[in-house]
């Protein structure tokens, strides 16, 4: 059955903008590729800065427990000393004395291994005998920020 002409020419005439309407309202709708990878890779770069600041902050609060530990202790070995009259021989004797509750890790190594300086100096008047009067991290890293070795804090 054959359409009269002016009728056929109705008929494409609407169904012709509707189909280029719908298509591009279609294709509107999503993204090109070229915009994907630019979010993306907006996203990546991003990412990395946040990686990074977040690496700097554990390495600062890291350091900053070791110099908290290293006060504490060297706080304990004065205290001992002054009240015993004689320096503590190891760290264990600060704990069994009850200056310290434990001995700390080292926040650097995430081990209980420090190194102690043992000295003839006399922390005290009334001391008969030396023992420990210093404290250092065992570490051989270098701080990124003081750049300094951990070791001679």
């Amino acid at each position: 059955m054959k359409l009269p002409n002016h009728l056929s020419q109705a008929i494409s005439s609407r169904s012709g903008p509707r189909r280029a309407r719908r298509f591009s309202s279609l294709q509107a709708a999503g993204f090109t590729m070229l915009e994907l990878m630019v979010v993306i890779i907006i996203i990546l770069i991003l990412l990395g800065i946040a990686a990074g600041s977040y690496q700097h902050s554990i390495t600062r609060s890291r350091e900053s427990a070791l110099k908290q530990d290293l006060f504490v202790m060297r706080q304990a070995i004065q205290q001992y000393t002054v009240d015993k009259q004689n320096g503590p021989q190891s760290l264990d004797d600060l704990v069994s004395a009850g200056y310290l509750r434990e001995v700390p890790k080292d926040p650097i190594t995430k081990t209980a291994d420090w190194h102690v300086d043992f000295g003839d100096v006399l922390l005290s008047v009334d001391q008969t005998n030396p023992g420990i009067t210093d404290v250092h991290s065992s570490s051989d890293a270098v701080s990124p920020f003081e750049n300094t070795p951990y070791s001679s804090w």
